[in-house]
C-alpha cells in the first residue's frame, strides 16, 4: 500500500473528515519534513512510512478534541501537531510557537510551500511570549511535565477554551499534580491506526 492510501485508510478509520487536497499537502509536508531532516535532525523517525502513522496520523487523531478558530501549538518542533491540524481544518488559525531558530526556519518555509495562510510561526520562549489574544485550544504533544505545562501555558488558554496535553501511557502521576487553577475535563485514548503503542489526550478547562 502507497502512502497515499494508508494515510486515507486512516483517515477512514479515525472517522474525521479531511479533503483529498488536504490529504496530497500532508504528504507535500512528510516530504519535506524528509528533506530538511538530513541538515536540521528534526525528528529521530526517518522513515516516511513511520512518519506518516507516528507524525500525522498521531497528529490527526485529536483533531476531534481541539477546538477552533484560534489554535496555539506549543513546542511544535517540526510543526507536530499543529500543521496536520492547520491542514485539516483550513478555516483555523494556527500559531507554531517554538523556540528553536532552526526549527522555525523549517517551519515558515513550510509554511509558504504548503500556503498555508493562516499559519503564524512564533520563534520565542512560551514563558516570554505576549501574544494579543488567547487561544480557544492550547495543545503540545513535547511537554514532559503537565504541571509544568499549564504552569507556562495556562495564561494563553480563553477561559472557555481548552488545553490538551498529548501524552504516550496514562498519566498517573501528572495527574495528581494538576494546579487547581484547571479542572481535568478527561483523559481520552487515542487510536493511532499503525502505530502499535499507548497514546493518550489530558483535556483541561480553566477553572
Amino acid at each position: 500500500m502507497n502512502l497515499a492510501h494508508e494515510l486515507a485508510a486512516g483517515i477512514t478509520v479515525l472517522g474525521i473528515d479531511v479533503s483529498i487536497r488536504a490529504q496530497q499537502r500532508m504528504l507535500a509536508y512528510l516530504t519535506l519534513i524528509e528533506k530538511w531532516n538530513k541538515a536540521y535532525n528534526l525528528t529521530a523517525v526517518r522513515e516516511p512510512a513511520k512518519m506518516l502513522t507516528h507524525h500525522l496520523l498521531d497528529s490527526l487523531s485529536v483533531l476531534p478534541y481541539v477546538r477552533g478558530p484560534r489554535v496555539l501549538d506549543v513546542g511544535t518542533g517540526a510543526g507536530l501537531p499543529g500543521i496536520p491540524l492547520a491542514l485539516a481544518r483550513p478555516d483555523w488559525q494556527v500559531t507554531l510557537l517554538d523556540a528553536s531558530h532552526k526549527k522555525a526556519t523549517f517551519l515558515r518555509q513550510a509554511v509558504i510551500e504548503l500556503e498555508l495562510d493562516d499559519v503564524d510561526v512564533v520563534c520565542d520562549r512560551v514563558e516570554a511570549w505576549m501574544p494579543d489574544a488567547k487561544f480557544n485550544t492550547v495543545i503540545s504533544r513535547a511537554f514532559s511535565d503537565l504541571a509544568e505545562f499549564l504552569a507556562l501555558t495556562g495564561r494563553l488558554c480563553e477561559s472557555d477554551g481548552i488545553v490538551i496535553a498529548m501524552k504516550g501511557v496514562y498519566p498517573h502521576e501528572e495527574l495528581a499534580q494538576v494546579p487547581e487553577t484547571f479542572l481535568l475535563q478527561d483523559v481520552v485514548v487515542l487510536q493511532v491506526p499503525g502505530l502499535g503503542a499507548e497514546r493518550h489526550a489530558a483535556l483541561l478547562q480553566p477553572a
